[in-house]
């Protein structure tokens, strides 16, 4: 059966999908009900995925890291892609299970949790290979049709897209390295379509972290982005920052495509939103938010 697939698109870090469901943090998704989901970090093996992980209305991928209960993303989409690939295929980097590729009709997606240069930036010159490698495996992808790159980055390009750039230029996620690099990936024919739209913006975050209040202070990074080809651009409608869903110290992000694209199969039915529960449970989430402490500090070298 054939479809309309690719109106509207959802990413987000969400720590461990497991304390996200007890949070009821995923809740969201029922309201926004979007056509393909990527996750991040959700800390879990395919054979420990909680069967509320397993989304009515879905095909669903995994990619788990070697280490248990560390990295690890998740895909999920109403249209089951042409092919699915896990990894960039080098070995070194693909033990942490950080990259899920899907291959539909006229585009590539690939979700993607971009190692963190860690604390004092031990692990920059690892980043910096993998940033290189990454980018060769997105340039022989979009030599064979467009590509979109849904993920949290770990990255602040920008001054505009960070609330102190001055004292975290040595942090990781602000290096002046890890920015070059991304440079390089914006001048290889990719777009940050976030900035496409939104050239000038400026307290757009997609992350806070725990301590000091951040995020009620909008003391945050912008790192989460969809970066698509540069001829793929005209097919996108909206990106857009979701910072009032709460549930983690990211916020989700949203790309909507202009016009429907044809896929494959459907995923399963699910049942229909009940928006005042939604709410229910957003008022509840939100609660169990204030509650929630520690994490890291203003530097970002405490991801992984």
């Amino acid at each position: 059966m054939n479809a309309e697939f690719g109106k509207q698109w959802y990413q987000r870090r969400v720590r461990g999908i497991r304390a996200v469901l007890k949070s009821k943090k995923l809740h969201y998704l029922k309201f926004e009900d979007p056509d393909v989901i990527c996750l991040q970090e959700t800390k879990c093996s395919e054979a420990d995925i909680p069967e509320e992980a397993k989304l009515l209305g879905y095909h669903k991928y995994y990619n788990s890291a070697e280490k248990k209960g560390y990295s690890s993303t998740a895909l999920y989409s109403k249209v089951k892609p042409m092919s699915v690939s896990y990894g960039i295929n080098i070995p070194e980097h693909d033990n942490e299970g950080r990259v899920i590729t899907a291959e539909y009709a006229n585009f590539y997606l690939v979700n993607v949790y971009v190692p963190n240069s860690g604390q004092k930036t031990v692990r920059l010159p690892y980043r910096r290979e993998w940033n290189k490698d990454f980018l060769a495996y997105c340039q022989d992808l979009d030599s064979k049709k467009p590509v979109i790159v849904a993920g949290d980055l770990n990255v602040a390009h920008s001054e505009i897209d960070l609330a102190n750039p001055k004292t975290n230029t040595k942090n990781s996620g602000f290096t002046p390295q890890e920015r070059e690099d991304f440079t390089t990936w914006l001048d290889s024919g990719f777009v940050d379509s976030f900035r496409h739209f939104n050239p000038d913006k400026t307290g757009a975050y997609s992350f806070w972290t725990y301590m000091s209040n951040a995020r009620a202070r909008n003391i945050g990074w912008r790192i989460d982005y969809f970066v698509v080809s540069e001829r793929f651009m005209g097919r996108v409608a909206a990106s857009e920052i979701r910072e009032k869903v709460l549930g983690s110290d990211h916020c989700p992000i949203m790309l909507l495509l202009a016009d429907p694209v044809i896929g494959g199969e459907k995923g399963e039915q699910s049942g229909a939103v009940d928006k005042k529960e939604v709410e229910k449970e957003d008022r509840e989430v939100e609660g169990v938010e204030k509650k929630e402490k520690g994490g890291e500090d203003e530097e970002k070298g405490g991801e992984e």
